[in-house]
């Protein structure tokens, strides 16, 4: 990095210091010299700054509004024109103007949004559950060595074992109701979040607790200004892999002996094949996948607006 910045920026002769041919003896070897040598002297030409467009772009460029959004709609474009001209067996992968018809008809009689709100209240549960349990963990294992000794190493071989490996333990534990399915993605949720807030943690530079102690710092006036700013980063990065691990977890849960939701709708569907139906229940994990990890970046970018970072 140094080497980088020299040459980007040659040193200067500072103000008020002699340059080389500055030196007594240059002066003197001037004056030898006579006025003749003097005026052929060619004074040295004027550093030319480099302009700022001639500099090489090496970041991403400037962001879009809503520039996420293109590429969905590049796969939906694509599907549309392959069903368009025939490419598609519709008994297969139905068109998009089908899965439009059925979405309506699922709307008007209720039916979708008794199953949407049924998954969204399963997910929210278990988000919660999992975020509080992750950042508990990773507060008390980075913050104390006694923590990290008791809980690092069950999290990490945890983390290891598949939440959907431990399915047939927790269904034989809880049963198949409301309570597996909402553990089940509770532990996806936690595991996540721990492994990334406590790895900001552990990752805070040492310098700063030295800076605090020698301020005399209190417990909670070091947690508030050292470790809340420095396990931000990481803490949202769990949290959108939270957020995915929700869903993920929630597609499995809703298609075991589940009775509603949009898993079961989909199992439902898969019995009659109707890939219309089944298409419906894939671009509504799609968009609340989407939103609400378009809605952590808000809320990240506000929260970490002191950052300048090449996301923008």
């Amino acid at each position: 990095m140094t080497e980088l910045l020299s040459k980007a920026h040659p040193a200067q002769p500072e103000a008020g210091t002699a340059a080389p041919n500055d030196s007594p003896d240059a002066h003197q070897a001037q004056g030898a010299q006579g006025p003749a040598a003097v005026s052929r002297t060619v004074p040295a030409a004027p550093a030319v700054p480099v302009a700022r467009s001639d500099r090489r772009r090496l970041g991403p460029g400037r962001s879009l509004p809503f520039g996420r959004l293109i590429g969905p709609v590049l796969v939906v474009a694509v599907w549309w024109g392959a069903s368009a001209v025939g490419y598609l067996d519709p008994r297969i992968l139905s068109g998009p103007g089908t899965v439009v018809s059925t979405a309506t008809d699922l709307i008007q009689s209720g039916r979708l949004q008794d199953n949407v709100l049924i998954s969204l209240q399963r997910a929210g549960l278990g988000l919660f559950f999992g975020v509080a349990a992750g950042v508990i963990l990773a507060v008390a294992a980075g913050l104390s060595r006694t923590g990290e000794y008791l809980l690092d190493g069950p999290l990490q071989i945890k983390r290891a074992i598949p939440s959907l490996a431990l399915l047939p333990l927790l269904i034989l534990w809880l049963g198949i109701g409301e309570q597996m399915k909402v553990t089940v993605i509770a532990l996806g949720v936690a595991v996540n979040m721990y492994i990334n807030t406590y790895s900001s943690l552990t990752g805070i530079d040492s310098r700063y607790v030295e800076l605090a102690e020698g301020l005399d710092l209190s417990r909670r006036q070091f947690i508030r200004k050292v470790v809340v700013p420095g396990s931000l980063p990481g803490f949202f990065v769990g949290l959108r892999l939270g957020v995915t691990a929700s869903w993920l977890g929630l597609i499995v849960v809703e298609q075991i002996n589940a009775t509603s939701g949009i898993g079961y709708m989909m199992f439902q569907a898969q019995q009659y094949a109707q890939s219309d139906v089944i298409i419906v229940g894939l671009v509504a994990y799609g968009i609340f996948g989407f939103a609400s990890d378009a809605a952590v970046r808000a809320i990240e970018r506000r929260a970490l607006s002191w950052r300048r970072t090449l996301a923008g």
